[in-house]
C-alpha cells in the first residue's frame, strides 16, 4: 500500500461527516419515540392495576365485574395520544392479564367491556362536548354493559339484565373516580401533547 493510500484511509472524519452521524432527532422522530414510550408505560401500569383488581373480591354477582382502575390508563392514552394508542394499551393489557392471572372467560368479559367502552369514549371525546370525567362516566357504564351482554350470552339467560340498574350506578360511580384521577394526571401533561382540539374540561 502506498503512502498516499495509507494517509487517505486514515484521514480524520470531517466536521460535516461527524455532524451528519450525530445529527439530532427530528420533531417527528421525537414525537414517535414519546408516543411509543408512553404507550409502553401506560400498558405496564394498566396491567398492574388489572392485577390489583383481580385481588379485590368485589363482583356484585356479575362475572367479570371490576372497579375499573385500569381504565385510568386508557383515558390518559386517549387524550395524551389518540384512539389508536388507547386501543393498543387496552388490547395489550387485556391479553396479558388474561395470560398471566386470568382465564379465557375473564378475557372474553374484558374484551367486550373494554372495546365497547373505548368506542363510546372515543365517540364522545370527538364531539368536543364532554369533559374527561363525563367521558369516563360513559366508559364505566358501557364497560359494565358490555360485560353484562357477554355474561347473559354465556349463561343463556336474559334475566341477567336485572342487574343493569345496579351496573349503571356502579359504572357512574367508578367512572367519576377514574375520570377525576385521569383528569389530574392529564393536567400535568403539556397542552401540546393533548390530542384533539378540545380542552380537558
Amino acid at each position: 500500500m502506498t503512502q498516499s493510500q495509507d494517509s487517505k484511509d486514515n484521514k480524520p472524519m470531517t466536521r460535516s461527516q461527524d455532524s451528519k452521524d450525530n445529527k439530532p432527532m427530528t420533531r417527528s422522530q421525537d414525537d414517535r419515540t414519546y408516543r411509543l414510550t408512553l404507550t409502553a408505560m401506560l400498558t405496564v401500569i394498566a396491567l398492574m392495576f388489572s392485577y390489583v383488581e383481580a385481588m379485590i373480591p368485589i363482583t356484585l354477582g356479575i362475572p367479570g365485574f371490576k372497579l375499573g382502575f385500569a381504565n385510568i390508563m386508557i383515558i390518559i392514552a386517549l387524550y395524551a395520544l389518540d384512539a389508536r394508542y388507547a386501543f393498543a394499551v387496552n388490547i395489550a393489557r387485556i391479553l396479558m392479564s388474561a395470560l398471566l392471572f386470568g382465564n379465557p372467560f375473564s378475557m372474553l368479559y374484558s374484551l367486550a367491556g373494554g372495546m365497547i367502552s373505548l368506542a363510546v369514549m372515543w365517540a364522545l371525546k370527538k364531539t368536543d362536548l364532554f369533559s374527561v370525567i363525563g367521558v369516563s362516566m360513559a366508559g364505566g357504564v358501557f364497560h359494565n354493559l358490555g360485560q353484562l351482554l357477554v355474561a347473559s350470552l354465556v349463561v343463556s339467560n336474559l334475566r341477567m339484565f336485572i342487574y343493569f340498574p345496579v351496573l349503571v350506578f356502579t359504572g357512574i360511580a367508578t367512572g367519576i373516580g377514574t375520570g377525576i384521577i385521569a383528569y389530574a394526571v392529564l393536567r400535568k401533561v403539556p397542552k401540546s401533547r393533548i390530542s384533539g382540539t378540545s380542552s380537558l374540561t
